[in-house]
């Protein structure tokens, strides 16, 4: 799926030109072996790839003269593919989990989300860590930066901290990430 051009709408990938839809009136031609035929008129390229009973392929528009291949187009677009999907799966995906933690958290309640934040981490993915306050507890923000610092300190072995404790509005928010993709 391409990504959405500034309308919204979906953004097509550039079509292979093959066969008739070439335009140019000279490429550069590859036979199926891999042989070079050199620059040649088009309809002599066209031609010689109904000779072979296959297509005429535009590989390379942007060159001058543009590089054209006699080949099986159906074959050369499953590759392509092909090749698509194998980058995709080499790809790491990393997410961002959130734990939310409160000004007077208990022990209980902080040891459970540390043990969650501890897993997301290990998983490999960034955490952000986020607290509210809430009513009289604007009064004592200096309260919920000891608790964000107590959680930055209990994970200081496994994270490091991508982004420092920060106040927007009634939250402040931090994120951590793997030690190891820290960089």
């Amino acid at each position: 799926m391409s990504k959405p051009n500034y309308r919204g709408r979906p953004q097509r990938e550039p079509q292979v030109r093959i066969n008739h839809r070439i335009r140019v009136p000279e490429i550069r031609v590859i036979d199926p072996n891999g042989d070079q035929l050199g620059v040649m008129k088009t309809i002599d390229a066209l031609n010689r790839a109904k000779q072979y009973g296959i297509d005429l392929v535009e590989i390379s528009p942007g060159a001058k003269p543009p590089l054209c291949k006699i080949m099986d187009y159906g074959k050369y677009k499953y590759d392509q593919e092909k090749k698509k999907k194998e980058q995709k799966k080499h790809q790491v995906q990393t997410k961002l989990k959130e734990v939310k933690f409160r000004v007077n958290v208990g022990d209980h309640d902080y040891e459970t989300k540390m043990r969650n934040l501890r897993k997301f981490i290990e998983h490999g993915d960034r955490v952000k860590i986020s607290l509210m306050f809430r009513g009289r507890e604007n009064a004592h923000r200096e309260l919920g930066f000891e608790v964000m610092q107590r959680v930055i300190q209990d994970t200081v072995d496994i994270t490091s901290v991508d982004q420092a404790p920060r106040l927007q509005g009634r939250f402040v928010n931090a994120i951590l990430v793997p030690k190891k993709k820290a960089k």
